[in-house]
């Protein structure tokens, strides 16, 4: 995999999808095997790795009690107000900025998880499921923050079940 690609792992459910993504970023251990990263085996890159990628699991990661803007606080508190503003407008959050995660629809919810793709400079992006929750706008709007990505660039590594109408996208590992 190179700058500029997306890469879609495939797979049933249970096949090890997800396991794949977190072994990435050492939430766990893999069995057997080994994970290369840029040519390298990650545990030689482990640091420059974890500096580098953001991952958004499967399970969307943020606070219910805590409003749309408290969470991308949280998790991105260097941000600016503008930047901050720009992602809420392109996720259509902006309504709900004040609003506590716990009143959101399930999308909503994702999109608060997603929004940190417009806010962060990681060059690797490891996505669990991104599209799950998501209804066809949410989608798209998705399809084209990944495809802005990596025509700069990036990488990003996503499991899904969906279709993507992503040009860089290769299908090239599948889980039995």
């Amino acid at each position: 995999m190179r700058p500029g690609e997306v890469l879609r792992i495939l797979g049933g459910n249970g096949t090890g999808k997800s396991s794949l993504l977190k072994a990435i970023v050492d939430v766990i251990t893999p069995i057997e095997g080994t994970i290369y990263y840029l040519g390298k085996n990650v545990t030689q890159c482990r640091d420059v790795l974890i500096e580098s990628t953001l991952y958004i699991g499967h399970a969307v990661g943020v606070k219910r009690l805590l409003s749309v803007e408290e969470n991308l606080r949280w998790y991105c508190p260097d941000v600016s107000s503008d930047e901050l503003n720009s992602a809420l407008e392109h996720l259509g959050l902006w309504p709900f900025r004040d609003t506590l995660v716990t009143s959101l629809s399930a999308g909503q919810t994702k999109r608060v998880a997603l929004a940190r793709l417009w806010l962060s400079e990681k060059t690797l992006w490891l996505l669990d499921e991104p599209f799950s929750s998501l209804d066809a706008k949410g989608c798209t709007i998705l399809e084209n923050r990944i495809q802005q990505h990596v025509s700069l660039g990036g990488l990003v590594v996503l499991t899904t079940h969906q279709d993507l109408r992503l040009v860089s996208a290769r299908d090239v590992v599948l889980l039995s």
